[in-house]
């Protein structure tokens, strides 16, 4: 095809569009305009689109290889992209051709985007966060891949049948999905089990191989990654798992069919679903097997491609950049060892020099349960020559930290690779931090925090590798394509450029003293919040009014996020509206969202209690729209979408000390809620930028929390003092939420009576305050619009482009392009 035809075909006019439209539904899909159904429109225009990506894909690899640029690979076990037609639209910058293209063809751009369903490589914030470094990255034009599985299955399909979460798989390739193309002729072969061998040469060198393995081949699939609007296109690869053969042909032959498929089926649960439940053995194996399967992937597709161009293994960190997300693809650091030493036949000094120059490690979390721990026996069974490094690792660590603190001898067992308190375990984020050049949190408090508690005695050893990058989220998805009357009315205010330059946003200060603007302001809210009205009564039957306040908690469902708190607060609402029905209260419309893990059986809890109080309460006649509870099902990235732009009061309520950062705070400030929190994670940076003035603080502080905990916290020293907490504990001990069934939440206000591990009871009277507080500004609308304005404004910062450019710059080595950041 020569370059004219190549332009006509692939070109961004209507006209275009329309040709490519046409052909690609007939010779893709074999549809006309009779035969064609909904889904098959969105296959059409996605690979419509795709299209258009793939020209500027090859040439984006090509200018990378040719310049032989470094590279930064970016780990992580999570990518929860989301819907990707709409933004891949909006980053080609050809919404409008696109909706007039289909016009043609009497087909809705709308109605096409809602059949595309979300893709379930992720679950939380954790992938979120890797899915909008990886739009920054394109975006900057940094030259990187995102490495990950692809999951046959997501994490479940919640949905809530009486009040419980009940899971259902989410099997969300059923219909196919037009973005990955497999690459059949990159396959990795990785190995699992067997034992190793070590054998000494003549000059007393030991050389280790790793035999009798049990092998898996792990497919990659590609999905481009379209900068905004520059013409760059990164690429994320994630790992297939398949049988080394198709089918055992002797079993096959003697007519022991099942036996013959056996070990492809085995071999291709790795990659059947996102995060097998790891409190059953083999769940734990299988965990650990995902783990291992996609860092040994992407390790030896990363030395592949730095081998076609670099020949000097210790020139290896010049040209690669590996980043962990977190703790979960620690074994990769291993691995690259296993490769220098086994393959490359390095000696440790320089094998371990390249491995610690190579890798930086983010770390996301201070909850001790959520830090990796693997078995020694799991990991002598499955990856015996990793442990053996890990051990080598451990050993020349510790002689190192027993040079540098002399006598003391309680530090090293802290500081140990290898938890020996009862069986041995491995602690994987030790050996992340002991082999990287960087560590990072995810906030200045969470930072801080690494410093001081988790990671104490490694800061005093190295400090300078630990450092700060407060998360961040890319505006292109949370504003633009997900708020696109507000992102119009910005752009009217501060212009073209603040989708790439976020720090333009606050050209929208002044603007909050003009009375017209903060008509057209509250005017697009208020039609965000219809919109989100009638989705809620056409989803869940609830009706529920754009002129309430819309009072929104979606996220993870964990006890340490306090759901409970939020609820208990509703539960109080009420009993003041039950007091006074005819008091001037003002509407209220709280909305709930959020997956528990299936194996936590209180978060499980939590969901139940905040349904039944939600029928309770929707159910009084005697409340009628002040107050309306709604738990929506199944919380992903598309609702996410519908939810931000609805919102006036974003519940970032954590116990102060335990959210590293959390990204939702700045998704809804960057849509113009206000926040009522905490000082925990990215919101003491928030209340920075705003001030205290445009958003509700309550709650004890970090070392408050810590101090109080440390004295002997006695919950039930607040329940005495508060009458309010006292009726709430009262009804739900009998059974006010639950007539039809007795006794259910005994565990929640058991475990509030004489536990309270999150301090719900100690910060629930200052929450009050801060509610009744947002109740007042509220009801006061030009100010509410001004703290609404300032809080876009102010959100520049919480850019994930802002974030990738500190990375870039402090931990990669790598210059952003400038050139390549918008044409």
């Amino acid at each position: 095809m020569n370059k004219d035809d190549q332009k006509l075909r692939n070109g961004m006019t209507k006209e275009c569009i329309e040709r490519s439209f046409a052909e690609r539904r007939v010779f893709s899909l074999a549809k006309d305009e009779y035969t064609a159904t909904p889904h098959d429109n969105f296959m059409t225009l996605a690979y419509t689109i795709r299209d258009r990506m793939i020209e500027r894909w090859i040439d984006t690899q090509q200018r990378y290889h040719k310049q032989n640029l470094k590279r930064v690979y970016y780990l992580s076990m999570e990518f929860l992209i989301g819907r990707l037609l709409m933004h891949g639209i909006q980053n080609l910058g050809i919404e409008p051709e696109v909706r007039a293209a289909l016009k043609t063809y009497g087909v809705n751009l709308d109605m096409v985007l809602e059949m595309e369903p979300d893709a379930g490589l992720g679950n939380g914030g954790l992938g979120r966060l890797a899915a909008c470094f990886m739009d920054s990255m394109a975006t900057l034009g940094i030259p990187a891949i995102g490495y990950g599985i692809m999951y046959d299955f997501g994490i479940f399909q919640q949905k809530l049948i009486n009040g419980f979460q009940v899971e259902a798989p989410d099997h969300w390739r059923k219909l196919g999905t037009p973005w990955p193309i497999e690459r059949p002729e990159y396959q990795i072969r990785v190995h699992f089990a067997g034992h190793t061998q070590h054998n000494r040469e003549p000059s007393g060198k030991i050389n280790v191989r790793w035999v009798d393995t049990d092998d898996i081949m792990a497919m990659p699939l590609d999905i481009p990654v379209p900068g905004y609007r520059n013409d760059v296109v990164n690429t994320l690869r994630l790992w297939s798992a398949k049988g080394t053969e198709e089918f055992g042909l002797e079993y096959f032959n003697h007519g022991d069919y099942i036996k013959a498929y056996e070990n492809k089926l085995a071999s291709e649960n790795i990659s059947k679903v996102l995060y097998p439940n790891d409190k059953v053995t083999a769940g734990a194996e299988l965990r650990l097997k995902q783990e291992y399967f996609f860092v040994a992937a992407s390790l030896a597709d990363i030395i592949r491609r730095y081998r076609v161009h670099n020949e000097r293994w210790e020139d290896m960190p010049k040209k690669v950049a590996i980043q962990l997300n977190d703790t979960h693809p620690a074994l990769a650091t291993a691995e690259l060892m296993r490769i220098l030493l086994d393959e490359a036949g390095l000696d440790w000094d320089p094998a371990w020099e390249i491995t610690r120059q190579t890798f930086g490690y983010t770390n996301h979390t201070l909850m001790p349960e959520a830090l990796e721990c693997w078995p020694v026996p799991l990991l002598q069974r499955v990856l015996p020559r990793h442990l053996e490094i890990i051990y080598e690792i451990n050993a020349r660590f510790l002689a190192e930290v027993s040079r540098r603190f002399l006598g003391d001898p309680d530090r090293i067992r802290k500081m140990s690779l290898i938890d020996e308190t009862g069986s041995k375990n491995v602690r994987m984020a030790y050996l992340a931090v002991v082999s990287s050049h960087s560590i990072n949190g995810v906030s200045e408090l969470h930072s801080k925090l690494l410093e001081k508690t988790l990671f104490k005695d490694f800061y005093e050893m190295y400090p300078e590798r630990f450092n700060n990058k407060t998360n961040g989220v890319t505006p292109r998805r949370w504003l633009l394509d997900s708020n696109p009357k507000l992102s119009k009315l910005i752009t009217e205010a501060v212009g073209d450029g603040w989708q790439t330059d976020a720090d333009r946003l606050s050209g929208l200060l002044p603007k909050r003293e003009d009375h017209g603007f903060r008509e057209a302001w509250a005017r697009t809210k208020r039609q965000n919040k219809e919109s989100l009205a009638a989705f809620i009564k056409r989803t869940t039957g609830v009706s529920v009014s754009p002129d309430s306040v819309f009072d929104i908690q979606v996220k993870r469902i964990h006890e340490y996020k306090r759901q409970l708190l939020f609820a208990f607060y509703l539960i109080h609402h009420y009993l003041r509206i039950k007091r006074d029905p005819a008091a001037p209260i003002l509407p209220r419309t709280a909305l709930f969202g959020g997956k528990a893990a299936p194996g936590y059986e209180m978060a499980k809890l939590i969901i139940k209690f905040i349904n039944n109080v939600a029928s309770v309460v929707n159910a009084d006649p005697s409340v009628r729209d002040k107050l309306k509870i709604v738990y929506l099902e199944d919380y992903r990235v598309s609702l996410a979408q519908r939810l931000f732009p609805a919102s006036d009061l974003s519940e970032q309520i954590s116990t102060a000390g335990t959210e590293a950062s959390g990204t939702g705070c700045m998704k809804f400030m960057m849509n113009g809620a206000l926040t009522i929190g905490t000082l925990d994670g990215a919101n003491v940076e928030i209340a920075r930028e705003v001030g205290r003035t445009n958003m509700f603080i309550f709650g004890l502080h970090a070392e408050q929390v810590a101090k109080l905990k440390a004295s002997g916290y006695r919950p039930e020293d607040y329940l005495r003092r508060s009458p309010h907490l006292a009726e709430i504990m009262r009804l739900i001990k009998n059974d006010f939420f639950s007539r039809m069934e007795p006794g259910i939440f005994q565990p929640i206000s058991d475990s509030l009576t004489h536990h309270d591990p999150f301090l719900v009871l100690a910060d629930f009277e200052d929450y009050v305050r801060a509610q009744d507080e947002a109740e007042a500004l509220y009801r006061d609308g030009t100010a509410w619009t001004k703290a609404s304005i300032v809080n876009v404004a102010k959100s520049g910062r919480f850019s994930s482009d802002r974030t990738i450019r500190d990375y870039a710059k402090d931990i990669w080595g790598i210059p952003v392009d400038k050139s390549r950041e918008i044409r």
